[in-house]
């Protein structure tokens, strides 16, 4: 069977099922094969071991999760504030949120890495690799805050996701209005 993209990524969003279902015990190739709905084997054909396969996850993830080239564009050249700041922090959470099986997904790969130093070490490059792509990219373009902002903003950003993924403490209380508020407190006006 040939090899092509499409089939790769259909295969790497059923294992991000599976993995947001089942859990990482529960992802294995076959498990995938299953849920891509594809003969026995195929996954395997693509992703030579688990390991492969939960690169291929994690590369998926970052796809998935990435602003739209038109909310960027949207953006582009417009001054730079607090205001544009918080667009673009309330973008990222909406995109999370929005994509509830890939967060899950990835917070089962953050638990998964606590006990198997591979994925450990997989993750901790790709988080430190996407916060220097986020510190970058706030730098050139003028956005305040800095390296300890963003961290921080990531800490916050982890914990809002995890609240509402498992039951919101306050349901009442709107994305855009956490997020307006962690802006507020972080980057004093």
């Amino acid at each position: 069977m040939a090899r092509n993209e499409e089939r790769r990524r259909a295969l790497a969003d059923a294992g991000l099922t599976v993995l947001a279902d089942e859990g990482a015990r529960g992802l294995t190739h076959r498990a995938v094969d299953r849920a891509a709905g594809v003969p026995l084997g195929t996954a395997s054909n693509y992703f030579s071991s688990r390991t492969a396969l939960i690169e291929g996850l994690v590369g998926r993830i970052g796809e998935r999760l990435a602003p739209s080239a038109e909310f960027v564009r949207e953006r582009e050249g417009l001054p730079p504030s607090r205001d544009l700041f918080a667009q673009y922090l309330r973008d990222i959470a909406r995109r999370l949120l929005g994509e509830r099986q890939v967060a899950i997904a990835l917070f089962e790969l953050r638990l998964e890495s606590t006990r198997r130093p591979e994925i450990a070490e997989l993750l901790v490059t790709w988080r430190r690799e996407g916060f220097a792509g986020d510190v970058a990219f706030n730098a050139a373009a003028g956005l305040p805050g800095g390296a300890h902002e963003i961290a921080l903003f990531h800490y916050a950003v982890d914990g809002l996701l995890l609240d509402r993924l498992t039951g919101p403490l306050r349901p009442e209380d709107s994305i855009d209005d956490i997020v307006d508020a962690l802006v507020d407190g972080l980057l004093p006006r």
